[in-house]
């Protein structure tokens, strides 16, 4: 019993749950779809108040399975040289990746730190065999996968 207390998220059918939820995924979606321009039209449309919106927000998803949408951010320490960024980039591309975010921090001593995320569901190789191919970008130190998708 120890471990269900200690659990930080549950998997629930949307039927269990107070109508609320639904409505606060209802509303996310017509922010993210661009049927509503803000935060107050999303809630309205989805005939919620915005206070009931924003308690919610962070804390109710759609459940989508784990073949839906197979995401993958990396912590990357690249040489602070001009192309290190754009050729590990193109190894993305080059594997058939679609990166939604990059964060470079300002370097270093001669490094800088780099977040990408990105959609791995088109990778036709293994997600480790990507990695080992970003490894070997000239000019990248290391890399680590924070999200644990193999």
């Amino acid at each position: 019993m120890d471990g269900l207390n200690q659990a930080k998220l549950l998997l629930v059918s949307a039927d269990a749950l107070p109508e609320v939820f639904r409505r606060v995924v209802e509303a996310k979606q017509y922010l993210m779809s661009g049927a509503a321009a803000n935060t107050s039209e999303a809630a309205r449309m989805a005939g919620i108040s915005r206070s009931a919106y924003y308690k919610y927000k962070d804390s109710v998803y759609p459940y989508q399975s784990k073949g839906a949408s197979r995401l993958v951010t990396i912590h990357a320490v690249l040489e602070d040289r001009p192309g290190v960024l754009m050729a590990l980039i193109s190894s993305f591309y080059d594997a058939g990746a679609n990166i939604l975010t990059v964060n470079q921090n300002i370097p270093v001593m001669g490094a800088a730190l780099v977040s990408i995320s990105a959609r791995v569901d088109t990778v036709k190789i293994p997600v480790d065999f990507l990695l080992d191919s970003l490894r070997k970008v000239d000019g990248v130190q290391t890399i680590e996968n924070i999200t644990g998708e193999q």
